[in-house]
């Protein structure tokens, strides 16, 4: 079953989104098996955004992610990657889609909302930074049947 990581930032933790948030997910099939909410620190941070080091936008990414507690979350599902970036929306809440997060509820490319990995790789890597194995927690909800074959 693929796993994927998924942070909802700052400015939905103060806007009182994480809740709304977490019922898209859920409502989709997909299982939470991993949640905390944290203050992060300017050493995750850069090490989450490490990718985008040299980019001139860097700086801000790392105060902006560290500038309130983030809700880091860990999901579970077929095809959870691709079908929560769905649900997410484009990075520009501009241009994403009514009907994702982004495209429901957020403002601009600076405060939208909510982090997903983008590839197998990502997520291991990101899960793996934000998480210990003994933080997940492997279950099987009593819907699943209703939802696979």
């Amino acid at each position: 079953m693929e796993r994927t990581f998924l942070a909802i930032k700052p400015d939905g933790v103060q806007r009182a989104l994480v809740g709304e948030i977490i019922r898209r997910l859920e409502t989709k099939g997909f299982t939470l098996v991993g949640l905390k909410l944290v203050n992060v620190s300017r050493e995750l941070a850069e090490q989450h955004y490490g990718v985008h080091k040299e980019r001139p936008f860097f700086p801000s990414l790392v105060d902006f992610i560290t500038s309130g507690p983030v809700v880091a979350m860990v999901w579970e599902g077929e095809g959870v990657i691709a079908s929560a970036r769905k649900l997410i929306g484009a990075t520009n809440p501009l241009n994403a889609e009514p009907g994702t997060i982004r495209g429901d509820l957020g403002i601009n490319v600076g405060r939208n909302l909510i982090h997903g990995s983008d590839a197998p790789e990502t997520a291991t890597y990101e899960i793996g930074l934000w998480f210990k194995d003994e933080e997940l927690v492997s279950w099987q909800p009593t819907i699943t049947p209703w939802l696979h074959e």
